[in-house]
Order: C-alpha cells, then structure tokens, then sequence
C-alpha cells in the first residue's frame, strides 16, 4: 500500500474531501503515484487524516470519476493507467534527461536539439 502524504487544513475554505482528492490528484499527475499503485482503504486513510469516513470515500468516488483510480473488489482502489499516467511518466524521463544533460555539461539547447534528431528518426 502506497503511503500518501496528505494534509487536511481544517481552517481552510475548501471541503476536507476536496483538500484530500486534490492532494491525490497532484501526486498522480506529478509522477509520485503511478498506475497500480494502491492507495490507503478508505477507512485507514480517514483514521490518518481524523476525518469520517464518508468524507475520504467522496473523495475516492470523485477521483473514480474523473478516472484517476479504479476500485477493483480484493486490491482495493489503485491508480488507474490512462494518459495521465503517460504523461507523468514522461515528465519524470524529461527530468532525468536534463539532469543527466547537465550533469554531462550539455546546454540546454543543445540537449533540445539531441531530442530534436531523436523524434526525426
């Protein structure tokens, strides 16, 4: 199981569950959560957060709808494969490249240009 770290401001304007599926959201789309990774049950992450149940099972059904995770009966919601899951892939190969460029001593623009060759074939 895939510990989030998630922080629920109870002062804040925003709607605990809406605090709880953004916070999701982001670790999905940034590349920390990857498809198949299993989140929390809904009843363990609430006793984390010390919010009801009901407040993270909306936030869960909320992120099923927008087909971020997938509930599956005996894994549990896991996060779903789909093109944000391509496209935080993608962001977290991007990084490396421009780490190991620099790391290299490749410019910037020069490490554009390799990718440039690259998509050309």
């Amino acid at each position: 199981m895939t510990e989030l770290d998630i922080v629920v401001d109870p002062a804040s304007h925003e709607a605990a569950f809406e605090q709880v599926r953004a916070q999701v959201e982001a670790s999905i789309r940034s590349g920390r959560l990857v498809p198949g990774d299993r989140l929390p049950t809904v009843r363990a992450l609430a006793a984390d957060l010390g919010l009801a149940t009901n407040t993270v099972a909306r936030a869960y059904k909320e992120l099923e709808a927008a087909g971020l995770v997938e509930t599956r009966s005996r894994a549990g919601t896991v996060v779903a494969s789909g093109e944000h899951a391509v496209e935080a892939a993608l962001g977290v190969l991007a990084a490396r490249y421009v780490a190991a460029a620099r790391a290299a001593g490749v410019t910037d623009a020069s490490a554009v240009e390799i990718v440039r060759r690259a998509q050309r074939g």
